[in-house]
């Protein structure tokens, strides 16, 4: 195997040692973001570390349950428990009584729609 040219060589291995370090650099900067983002494991174990505290058990588990089924019913109901209770507003455990509640008004409106036959 011969080269026609050593400069061809030369340059080959310049472009490559380049492309090289590109690539270090942006594994770099990725995994710099990477911790700087908190991972979606900690952000949910900080989540039911707040749920926990600010429902009671019976209602952490139709919440849970209803995660399963409507998880954007859960997540949305979730954000806004967590809301309330970082601004103050809840004093007292939610019961499943009141979670019910929270969950109804949460809900969007089913429409009928009637059909009438001429």
């Amino acid at each position: 195997m011969s080269f026609s040219d050593p400069n061809d060589f030369n340059s080959k291995s310049s472009f490559d040692a380049q492309n090289n370090d590109d690539n270090m650099y942006n594994e770099q900067q990725q995994q710099q973001q990477q911790q700087q983002q908190p991972s979606e494991q900690e952000i949910n174990a900080q989540k039911e570390m707040i749920l926990k505290q600010i429902l009671e058990s019976p209602a952490r588990m139709r919440l849970n349950n209803i995660k399963m089924v409507k998880p954007d019913l859960a997540n949305a109901v979730e954000n806004y428990l967590i809301g309330m209770g970082a601004q103050g507003k809840l004093s007292a455990p939610i019961t499943d009584e009141q979670l019910k509640q929270i969950l109804l008004s949460a809900q969007q409106p089913k429409r009928d729609f009637k059909i009438n036959r001429l």
